[in-house]
Formats: structure tokens, sequence, C-alpha cells
């Protein structure tokens, strides 16, 4: 999971320079080289560890050991609390939403409530952001602006309907937190290098949002595959865009073992057709006997041939 990812990584929601600041300062000096050192002298930190945040993890995080070590509970705190129960955050989320998302104590509370109200007023609903802030912890960090840009951003790119923006961003919120460039990059790829046209493309993102933010080298080598090896055409692969999130081994082993039976028939307007879906989403037992009509010891054993 994107969110996982530790801030080293080129795909880090935040960057260091936004994540400075975002801080308040001053900052206290570090003595220690844990917060946890830390936990006996400060009522803040042994709340939040009370809550189930993870300061070993924290501490991971730039600048946010000091940010906590300079909040006080009852005066900085608890009115974050508070505001990320109303959003919709469950009590039993708050100590795992903050040890990814630290930095939130030291926002303005009134900049997170017109955060929320600008969501609001594009039509998202309660459980809708709930769910959003849940999933991507770092989104009430950015800025109106920001959101708003971004929201227009696949709008235009995709040219989606206001819905289908907001259905797109529901169901993968880190497109409004992590950065464009990988975005960009990979739309460009299924335009240019795989030969999808745009509205190709607008099917396949809306229907699988993950390939915004898939590995480059994973797309091509997977579409070299399905398009160059199987004969599958672009018109199927945007039916079943899902084949992408699979991992090719797979593919490669069913298809072969399909091809051995003389059974690898992908064209729905001939008999004994096999969709992409059943070739990568059923499991082995199931493929097996449905499609392959063959035993799985059989599978098994053509597997050690190839």
């Amino acid at each position: 999971d994107w969110d996982d990812i530790p801030p080293s990584s080129a795909l880090e929601e935040i960057s260091e320079e936004e994540a400075i600041q975002i801080i308040a300062e001053p900052l206290l000096p570090l003595q220690s080289s844990t917060l946890q050192d830390y936990v006996d002298h400060s009522e803040t930190l042994a709340k939040l560890v009370h809550l189930g945040v993870d300061l070993s993890q924290v501490e991971k995080r730039q600048k946010a050991g000091q940010l906590l070590l300079t909040l006080d509970f009852e005066k900085d705190i608890k009115k974050i609390l508070l505001f990320l129960k109303d959003v919709g955050v469950e009590d039993s989320q708050l100590g795992s939403f903050l040890t990814k998302n630290p930095y939130i104590l030291g926002e303005d509370l009134e900049a997170l409530e017109t955060r929320v109200a600008y969501l609001k007023s594009k039509k998202f609903g309660k459980s809708e952001i709930a769910q959003m802030v849940s999933r991507a912890p770092y989104l009430l960090l950015f800025s109106v602006e920001r959101l708003d840009n971004r929201l227009g951003f696949f709008k235009n790119e995709l040219g989606l309907s206001v819905k289908q923006t907001k259905d797109l961003v529901i169901r993968l919120p880190r497109l409004l937190t992590g950065k464009l460039e990988p975005v960009k990059e990979n739309l460009q790829v299924c335009q240019i290098e795989l030969g999808f046209q745009r509205s190709e493309i607008q099917q396949i993102v809306f229907k699988t949002p993950k390939i915004l933010t898939a590995s480059r080298k994973r797309l091509k080598q997977t579409f070299d595959y399905l398009h160059n090896i199987m004969g599958i055409p672009h018109r199927l692969l945007t039916h079943f865009p899902q084949v992408f999130n699979s991992k090719l081994l797979r593919i490669r082993e069913r298809h072969m073992f399909l091809k051995f039976l003389g059974r690898a028939q992908y064209d729905p307007a001939k008999p004994s057709y096999i969709s992409l879906d059943q070739l990568v989403s059923l499991p082995d037992e199931v493929f097996c006997a449905e499609i392959a009509k063959a035993s799985i010891k059989d599978f098994e054993k053509f597997l050690k041939t190839i």
C-alpha cells in the first residue's frame, strides 16, 4: 500500500520541503535518540501511546518527533482528535492514522475545517470523505487550491465528468496526495507506447484507477505479453483492464498451459472463448477444472517443464 512507503520513496505523498513548512517552529532539540525515552516525562507522548500511536514509526518521519514534543495534549492535540472523529476516523483507527500522519497534529484547525468544507462543497458525502481521509492520511494536509487543481487535472486530462472524477478519487484517494509526475508518465505510456486511444484510456483508468500509479516497466511488460504474444487486441484489454494488476508470471503460466492443451482462444466471436477475467482471476483449482478442463496435477506437472 502506497501510504506505508517510507519517506525516502519517490512516491511519498508529501515532500520534505512541504513537511518542513507544515511544522511550527521553534523545535526542541532532540537530545535523546528515541521518543520512547521521553514518554515518562511527557504527558502528551504518554497519551498518544495510549491511543495506539507507534512512536518508533513516528520518529522515522522528518521532524515529526520534535513536533510532538512541542505540543500540549489538552491545548493542541485534543481539538485535532475531536476534528478527526468528526470527519469519521474511527476511534480504533486514530492510532494508526497518527502514526502515518503525525504532522496533522501541528496543523491549524480552521485550515483543516476549510479543506473538509471544500470537499463537501464538491458534493463528497460524509462517509466518502471519511473513507478518503482514512485511506490517504495526508489528504487533509493539502490546501484547497491543491485539492482543486488535482480534481481539475484528472477531470480535464481524462475527459471525465464531475461525477466520474469524484468516483475516481473516492476509489483511489492517494491520487489527490501523490506526485503527479508518475501519473502523467503513465498516461503517456498508455497513449504513445501502448497505443491506446484517449477514450480507451478513460475507460481503463475508470475501471482500474491503480493503472495511474502502477510501475511503468510492469505495465509495458504485461501489455507486451498480452498484446504481442497472446494476440489480445486493444479493444479487449480496454474491457478487462484488471488484467494489468495481475502478475505476469501467472498470465504466462496459464496461457502456456492453455496453449499446450490447444485451448488458448481469446476471441469472443469464436467458440470456446476464454475471457481475460477468467484467465487471471480464478483460483488454480477452478481455472484447471472449468477453463483448462484438466487436473491441477496436470497443471503442476506442466509448470515443471517450462
